[in-house]
């Protein structure tokens, strides 16, 4: 049943890749069919940290420096806030709240009447609502592709700069599931195995990518935001 996980993470990563989110999003709900809560929770931050670090390696040269600063920092500081919490605040509403907001955001971005200016101000708000989101509830990718698409960036940069704000937000999360014990030694030798799918699935989704122009690119992000807010909102 284990190795049910495997092909799931690497349809994961594609779809991560092409989007600049989601790999999280759909592995976590999916692997909570083979794993308890904990145990999906940290794999599929391995899988996450992984699949981010092949996307900067892939698009190294699209990364915006002084937005991954802006929108990381403050990401990486509320992640420990969630991470901590995670524990001891029911998340449905959260969840609910969520997909609210992303629904409400696909709409007022596909009449092109909502645009976020790039800015200091809109980074922090930004970084920090999508960093508490991924520690408390495992994925915050949706909220910061929702600000980051905002910001009008071209796919390139788009995808390298989410990638490397996920990594420091994965980074700071998961020593504190391993300190509470999420992942259990049997797993393991899934590791490894991760590495390797993280890496094969972001170079497919690479491929896909690079045939796909600016314009059908940004839909293809908006259709993804407003289906993974849908899923919140029904489902908490």
């Amino acid at each position: 049943m284990d190795l049910l996980f495997l092909p799931i993470a690497f349809i994961s990563e594609v779809v991560g890749t092409i989007a600049g989110f989601g790999s999280s999003t759909i592995a976590l709900p999916l692997s909570l069919f083979i794993f308890d809560f904990h145990t999906a929770l940290a794999l599929v931050a391995f899988l996450h940290i992984f699949g981010n670090i092949s996307r900067i390696g892939l698009f190294r040269h699209g990364l915006d420096k002084r937005l991954l600063l802006q929108f990381g920092l403050p990401s990486i500081a509320l992640t420990l806030v969630g991470a901590l919490l995670v524990q001891r605040v029911s998340q449905d509403l959260l969840k609910m709240m969520l997909g609210l907001f992303l629904i409400m955001y696909t709409f007022w971005s596909w009449s092109g009447k909502f645009t976020i200016r790039s800015s200091i101000t809109a980074s922090v708000i930004g970084g920090s609502l999508s960093g508490f989101f991924a520690g408390f509830i495992g994925t915050g990718g949706a909220l910061r592709s929702a600000f980051l698409t905002a910001f009008g960036l071209s796919k390139e940069k788009y995808i390298a700069t989410a990638a490397a704000v996920a990594l420091a937000v994965d980074v700071t999360r998961l020593p504190i599931y391993l300190k509470d014990g999420f992942l259990q030694p049997q797993y393991y030798w899934m590791l490894p195995v991760l590495l390797v799918i993280a890496l094969g699935g972001s170079f497919v989704g690479k491929q896909i990518t690079n045939k796909i122009s600016q314009p059908v690119f940004r839909r293809i992000v908006l259709i993804a935001i407003f289906i993974i807010g849908i899923k919140f909102f029904l489902t908490g």
